[in-house]
């Protein structure tokens, strides 16, 4: 199981791979949430994404023979490319599979990165279903995007740093507040952050309507989401919390926060506004969170987990300034 020790190691794989991302801060951001708010800036990794953290620690995992036959992933686009990108600089052959209707410029980088790139209808078929099929037909090793524990070590280095980070800031106490889809990324930081900076709590945030990791930490059992698609936060929509991930978002985090579509929509406009970066919907909830949300300590340090939007979506974002 993931723990701090694979996370390390993780660390020292990614050592020269990954970027340190930033940690901002914008004293007109502060005021507008009443609190001290920083922002860790994975939206400047490489692809655009924190997902290219997992993509690396999975991959640089296998063995030689493994990475010889070649990887596959499915994804609506995030940790397609983390792997696509992953896998060609390990000279692995790769396979994604995406949904038909996730955001063209995610396809076309997949694709641009090497990957060969098979579409379905995520409405209609089970991507778990065709990923292992295609998995097993090909001799493919499966790296799965939040429920692979490598995936989670890889995403748990942005703790690490957060952690260093928190501490060159001065910050002593804080809620740390995440993007949340299926957890991978949430369960990482949280299991740093527990050996690293226990008076960091972890917090997941989501979109209403697909809230389902709320739900089920409020419930204590795996709640599932009424619809897979329909949202602007594409790259955080999964049916229901992983089965690794949800144990450790049970035990390490606190109460999950939901947020509108309104307020993700004029958390990427100020994001722009006030740090200057481009960030994605399912990326900049938990900035909406920290902004909007209420009952919050006096300082949180917020996720922009993706920077891959749209230009027309980021138009109607930066239409609400």
């Amino acid at each position: 199981m993931t723990g701090i020790a694979m996370i390390e190691a993780a660390a020292a794989r990614l050592a020269g791979q990954a970027r340190r991302t930033p940690l901002l801060n914008a004293p007109l951001l502060d005021r507008i949430a009443g609190r001290r708010v920083f922002v860790k800036a994975e939206c400047l990794q490489w692809t655009g994404s924190f997902k290219f953290r997992g993509g690396w620690s999975a991959l640089s995992a296998l063995t030689p023979e493994q990475r010889a036959r070649g990887v596959i992933a499915f994804s609506s686009g995030n940790h397609a490319q983390g792997v696509a990108l992953a896998a060609a600089r390990h000279g692995a052959p790769c396979v994604i599979l995406m949904p038909a209707d996730a955001p063209a410029v995610k396809i076309d980088n997949t694709r641009a990165y090497g990957a060969e790139v098979v579409l379905y209808d995520s409405a209609t078929q089970d991507r778990d279903a065709l990923g292992s099929a295609l998995a097993a037909d090909r001799g493919l090793a499966l790296i799965r995007p939040y429920d692979d524990p490598q995936v989670i070590a890889g995403q748990g280095t942005a703790g690490l740093e957060i952690a260093e980070q928190a501490e060159e800031a001065g910050i002593a106490a804080a809620d740390v507040i995440t993007c949340c889809g299926g957890g991978g990324l949430t369960a990482g930081i949280a299991l740093a952050l527990e050996a690293k900076a226990p008076a960091l709590r972890v917090r997941p945030a989501e979109p209403e309507g697909f809230d389902d990791t709320a739900r089920s930490l409020a419930t204590g059992t795996p709640q599932r989401n009424a619809a897979l698609s329909g949202s602007i936060c594409d790259a955080i929509v999964t049916p229901t919390p992983g089965e690794i991930t949800f144990p450790i978002l049970r035990r390490l985090c606190g109460p999950g926060l939901v947020v509108s579509e309104d307020q993700v929509l004029r958390a990427m406009a100020l994001a722009f506004a006030h740090l200057r970066i481009v960030v994605e919907p399912g990326g900049a909830v938990a900035l909406a969170a920290a902004l909007y949300a209420p009952d919050l300590p006096d300082t949180v340090i917020c996720t922009a987990s993706g920077g891959n939007v749209d230009p027309a979506l980021f138009a109607r974002a930066l239409a609400t300034l």
